[in-house]
């Protein structure tokens, strides 16, 4: 691993091949907070992605990437004489060391929850007037929901146990039953809404992130789809000519060799 110095040093020249970018490229010097917004968040996917293949050559890289995106904004802060990086880095150090009292002052806790549990009320503490305040709302509905329910419970506001909590999500199970024999469209959505809620709520219990879990369920479903159109394929058809049975067959084909793998 690189010593400090020759980290500080990547950093610099980092700094430095921004200002030259934004000085001399024609499309780096066009880019605004605005036009750099959407493609920030396509790169902070493509890390998630190399985070769930655990690919670290491809981790690495999308790091860089998001690095180069948190020097640009901060290049543009310091244009319009807003902000520079050591601002950028210092309100972070600053928040970290006011957050953390039980490392930087004199607060004892005895666990992670406890942790948790001061970071929330400490934020409340620097202005803002909601627990929730700080879930972003364009956040996937999904990982929105799962920050709502860590935080609520991170003030107390939470279920005693997970029984309690698969009990709830029963419940709404068979509410949504009701819902469609009524045939009531907005009332399936809502009961349908509050089962994924109460499933999503009930994963934090059993230490499983759904984001992460349905992710994986998605890549499977891929792999094995593709292995039948490959198949397919093979025998100089299309996926649409198959018939239901041999779709199966390939499927589970598919779903076996993963298995293996496994």
């Amino acid at each position: 691993m690189n010593s400090r110095e020759a980290k500080l040093e990547a950093f610099g020249r980092l700094l430095d091949i921004m200002e030259d970018l934004r000085a001399k490229c024609p499309w780096d010097q066009k880019q605004t907070f605005e036009s750099l917004r959407d493609l920030t968040i396509e790169e902070t996917y493509e890390l998630g992605d190399a985070i769930l293949d655990h690919d670290f050559s491809e981790i690495k890289k999308e790091l860089g990437d998001l690095l180069l995106h948190i020097v640009f904004y901060a290049k543009l802060g310091s244009e319009v004489q807003q902000f520079d990086i050591a601002d950028v880095a210092n309100e972070i150090c600053e928040k970290l060391i006011f957050r953390h009292p039980h490392i930087y002052g004199s607060v004892t806790v005895k666990d992670e929850d406890e942790v948790k549990r001061n970071w929330e009320a400490l934020k409340l503490k620097e202005g803002k007037t909601s627990v929730l305040e700080g879930v972003p709302k364009g956040l996937p509905a999904l990982i929105k929901a799962q920050r709502m329910q860590q935080k609520a419970a991170g003030v107390g506001f939470d279920w005693e146990d997970k029984k309690q909590v698969w009990d709830k999500f029963q419940e709404e199970l068979s509410e949504l039953e009701h819902a469609l024999v009524s045939d009531d469209q907005d009332s399936i959505e809502d009961e349908f809404g509050d089962v994924l809620f109460s499933l999503i709520n009930y994963a934090r219990f059993i230490k499983v992130n759904p984001e992460t879990a349905l992710e994986r369920t998605n890549k499977k479903f891929i792999q094995r789809f593709q292995y039948i159109e490959v198949q397919a394929k093979k025998s100089d058809r299309s996926i649409e000519e198959l018939s239901l049975i041999e779709m199966e067959k390939y499927w589970q084909e598919a779903k076996n060799q993963t298995s293996s793998d496994s």
